[in-house]
């Protein structure tokens, strides 16, 4: 057993109740005395009192924790993404746990279920992206939530996403100008919000180019350096290969990388290539890789205010900062890093 506040009372002579408000920062509301505060915390401090969290978050009905699920946490945008959080979150006085679900549908909704059994005040989510049945029941619940880059249209939540689409013809929009016209897109899981906005922002650049869609040259299926490495290998082996290639996520540039390393080609001489995300390895490849920059930072300040608002104040109109929407604040969060010439 550890030590109570029964024990504190016993060797102070104060009564419980006053230990409590002292030691849980209400001494100013009930007027204690500097005094008493002072014996009362050097005298927790001596038998090593430690709160209970559980139980006071149990009796106020809050815990100050937050959940937080991502789908791939080797991913360098949600590693990144949950570091800007765990900033953000400390600064607003709250811990957080983090779950992965492994871009499975079935291990989201579990991850889901043992946070909620956690009784955290919120939750964070960036979904796999493919179906959000299990959010919409959990949003009429009334439990504070905000999603996070993989969003959905259709679902009234808070929600933060940059312009994918504005993105994506960025990108495209700077191959074009570098005179390519055999463009292949390596995706990532069909079907996702990014995913699907950042192949609307490709067809959207070559169609204004006068550039007809070449469907052999829309591949992948998910978001892994793997996706990117054999889809990379395939294309390569085109008998008329593409010479830019635009990748939708910077796990599948590095397995692209990878790919035209193995097979002789040297970028950008023999062929280019440009990535969504602007991962943190970027700058330290030869040659350096051009990116479309997605502000981490900025996306985790607005999630965490957003989810804040949520919480405090319990309301039920949803705000969105989504490409959809031509948000002029979303826009202007891009930044096109050109590295490679």
């Amino acid at each position: 057993m550890g030590v109570t506040l029964k024990d504190i009372a016993k060797r102070t002579g104060f009564s419980v109740s006053t230990i409590s408000r002292v030691l849980h920062d209400s001494s100013k509301k009930y007027k204690i005395s500097d005094e008493t505060i002072q014996q009362i915390k050097k005298t927790a401090e001596e038998l090593g009192y430690r709160p209970n969290t559980l139980a006071r978050g149990l009796r106020l009905q809050q815990t100050n924790e937050i959940g937080i699920v991502v789908p791939d946490i080797s991913n360098p945008f949600f590693s990144a993404l949950i570091k800007s959080f765990a900033t953000e979150l400390r600064r607003g006085g709250y811990n957080f746990i983090v779950y992965e679900s492994d871009e499975n549908i079935a291990l989201e909704r579990a991850s889901i279920k043992s946070l909620l059994e956690k009784r955290v005040d919120g939750l964070i989510i960036a979904s796999v992206g493919q179906d959000f049945s299990h959010l919409q029941k959990l949003n009429e619940t009334g439990v504070p939530l905000v999603t996070v880059d993989r969003c959905f249209d259709a679902l009234d939540v808070d929600s933060v996403s940059v312009d994918n689409v504005k993105g994506a013809l960025l990108a495209m929009s700077h191959l074009i100008r570098e005179g390519h016209s055999r463009i292949a897109f390596i995706q990532g899981l069909p079907g996702t919000y990014a995913n699907e906005a950042r192949l609307q922002g490709y067809k959207l650049a070559l169609s204004q180019a006068k550039i007809p869609v070449d469907e052999r040259f829309i591949v992948g299926d998910d978001f892994r350096s793997m996706n990117g490495y054999l889809e990379t290998k395939l294309l390569l082996k085109m008998s008329s290969p593409p010479s830019a290639i635009f990748t939708a996520g910077d796990l599948i540039a590095l397995g692209a990388l990878e790919a035209c390393r193995e097979n002789g080609y040297l970028i950008p001489n023999d062929i280019s290539l440009v990535t969504f995300d602007d991962p943190v390895f970027a700058t330290y490849l030869s040659p350096a890789l051009t990116a479309v920059e997605q502000p981490i930072t900025k996306m985790a300040e607005m999630t965490a205010a957003m989810l804040y608002r949520r919480i405090r104040t319990q309301t039920t109109n949803a705000v969105r900062f989504s490409s959809n929407r031509n948000s002029m604040y979303e826009i202007q969060l891009h930044v096109f890093r050109h590295w490679q010439g």
